[in-house]
């Protein structure tokens, strides 16, 4: 990993769009920063593509992308429990961001889906199978505080409400994978699901329904920038990516890791790629 100032300024200058993970790399201590909202802000006033993809479930990104809790996040859509489903701002509402958050409207929004209602279904059935047998067999394993708000994969948490030990997590992890599901590890949450749902075949499949492009063919005008294991698809596919100083953590189970690395740990080091991109 090179430090950020080694990304060359000519190629800085062509990107036109941003994927960005959530957790640890837009939040400090489970929240986003004024800096790092700001930073987002930056990027769409500039005319940059906004895209937040996270292993976190859909329920969670509704009131960040509506408005519900704080002013709504400036983000073209929010890609969810690891890049399975979206949620898309319907073109009629408020604008994404308001300098005066008591000001703002809730927006609207409109979900899509890669997979069919009744193959949810079906997967869903399934899945409370497996978790059961989860919470029987690996002692202290908790599901994320997130049951009812997920719907296309399975997360227990190792590292958030609390702390599971790395036997833990690796039990866990072959009870998923004996039941045939794809598994991928966060910085906070394990997860599973039937169907090979991950970050970079999301941020294809949202290019897709968003602009009607192909993302291969354009991965010179986007950059990646996340801090764990479930971004590893998108650091080995991105031509330009860029991991949070917290990386570091995961540095030594990372196989593909970002090519460039910020000074600054998590809303910091986001920002700190903003301006890198939008120094004139």
């Amino acid at each position: 990993m090179l430090p950020l100032a080694h990304w060359p300024a000519e190629q800085r200058r062509r990107i036109t769009g941003v994927f960005t993970d959530i957790d640890d790399t837009l939040t400090t201590e489970g929240a986003i920063t004024a800096e790092a909202l700001q930073a987002l802000a930056d990027l769409k006033a500039a005319g940059l593509a906004v895209l937040p993809i996270t292993g976190r479930h859909i329920g969670w990104c509704v009131p960040l992308m509506d408005g519900g809790s704080t002013v709504p996040w400036p983000a073209d859509a929010m890609v969810a429990e690891n890049g399975a489903l979206a949620l898309i701002p319907k073109p009629e509402t408020a604008s994404p961001y308001s300098s005066h958050p008591s000001s703002h409207t809730r927006r609207q929004l409109a979900k899509l889906y890669q997979q069919d209602a009744a193959t949810r279904a079906a997967h869903q059935a399934r899945m409370e199978q497996v978790a059961a047998k989860v919470l029987a067999e690996v002692p202290g394993a908790l599901r994320a505080r997130d049951v009812g708000g997920r719907e296309t994969d399975l997360a227990f948490d190792y590292n958030e409400h609390t702390q599971l030990p790395p036997e833990a997590v690796q039990q866990i992890l072959a009870i998923l994978q004996g039941a045939g599901m794809y598994t991928t590890v966060s910085s906070i949450h394990i997860h599973g699901c039937f169907d090979d749902f991950n970050k970079w075949r999301g941020a294809r499949w949202i290019v897709r329904e968003l602009y009607g492009r192909d993302l291969t063919q354009e991965l010179d005008r986007w950059v990646f920038v996340g801090d764990s294991g479930n971004d590893q698809p998108m650091f080995q596919h991105f031509t330009h990516s860029v991991g949070v100083a917290n990386i570091r953590r995961f540095e030594a189970q990372l196989q593909h890791k970002p090519r460039y690395i910020t000074q600054g740990e998590r809303g910091a080091g986001f920002a700190e790629l903003v301006r890198a991109l939008l120094r004139p």
